[in-house]
């Protein structure tokens, strides 16, 4: 009987630190979840994983052959190396040689792969992507990404990724300049929003958003924006509306350039369902070249948590 043969999948995240034990076909058997405090940047983050690998490890000793680890990193990487170039959200991880640091500590073959590049090969390959040929896939959390599928194939531009929607420009609603324009990410990430709306939303204690923050800006989630939304909050509708007309905006661009069959929008700013997306679909739809109108779809993503870890998996099994 052939030994079963599993792989470690590996996630770093801006707010996000996960580990798990699972198959070539992406399937998560055994997970390890976790934090480390911004302020110990990625010494703090890489700490966590010599503490968390080894626990792992320990439950599939005897069980299975651990053939290879795959790592989804929160920001640009050289994928020949391995190497990470920097993160927008967590400090210390200019010129990181995150590959040769896996391959030294757990003596397995290691692939590093931008997180957005690896959950949107995963969606591609089991999630809302199915299907397609050509596919692109936006998360939208503490950061904003992309992944291009273009004819059954990850892109990865020059070896550098590629789909980095949350760096285009849009136009810059927050400021009173002008013609002002600012990347999608520093207006349309979870945090982004959070941050704005903790320091200017009003409450008024007749609206959906004042009891749901109990009275208290800093209370303000994107989750919550999402609900008082759904109950009518004038403010929080047009918050949204707001941030899914840039990001609209950046999809048609999208779309315009190399028009996938589909776009799935996914993260925690994705969450926000269809107060968010529908409102995205709209703007998509009047800024997009005119003859590829009706001709995509964006749509929610169809895979969970575990999104980057499964295509991390996929990426190390290939």
């Amino acid at each position: 009987m052939t030994a079963q043969r599993w792989l470690l999948g590996i996630e770093i995240g801006g707010t996000k630190l996960q580990a798990a034990i699972g198959t070539s076909e992406g399937d998560i058997l055994y997970l390890e979840r976790g934090e480390a405090p911004p302020s110990e940047g990625a010494q703090g983050i890489l700490a966590w994983y010599e503490k968390a690998v080894p626990k792992l490890l320990e439950q599939t000793a005897g069980k299975a052959a651990m053939t290879g680890i795959g790592v989804g990193f929160g920001g640009p990487v050289e994928t020949a190396t391995g190497r990470t170039f920097v993160s927008h959200q967590v400090p210390g991880w200019e010129d990181v040689a995150l590959k040769t640091w896996f391959e030294e500590r757990f003596n397995m073959p290691t692939v590093v792969a931008n997180d957005s590049n690896a959950a949107g090969w995963a969606e591609y390959c089991l999630g809302a992507g199915k299907g397609t040929r050509h596919f692109c896939y936006n998360n939208i959390g503490s950061g904003i990404g992309g992944a291009l599928i273009i004819d059954g194939k990850l892109h990865d531009g020059q070896g550098y990724g590629a789909g980095e929607i949350g760096h285009m420009y849009v136009p810059d609603w927050t400021s009173g300049a002008p013609g002002a324009a600012d990347k999608l990410e520093n207006l349309c990430s979870g945090w982004s929003i959070e941050r704005k709306l903790r320091a200017t939303a009003p409450l008024d204690p007749d609206r959906p958003l004042y009891t749901l923050t109990g009275g208290n800006r800093e209370n303000i989630t994107c989750a919550i924006l999402a609900e008082a939304a759904r109950q009518g909050d004038t403010f929080a509708l047009e918050s949204i509306d707001k941030a899914a007309h840039a990001i609209g905006m950046a999809l048609a661009n999208v779309i315009t350039l190399f028009h996938p069959e589909r776009i799935a929008v996914g993260g925690g700013v994705g969450l926000m369902g269809d107060v968010l997306l529908e409102p995205v679909r709209r703007y998509a739809a009047h800024y997009v070249f005119a003859p590829y109108r009706d001709r995509y779809a964006i749509v929610p993503c169809a895979l969970g948590e575990s999104v980057v870890l499964a295509g991390a998996m996929l990426l190390a099994s290939s």
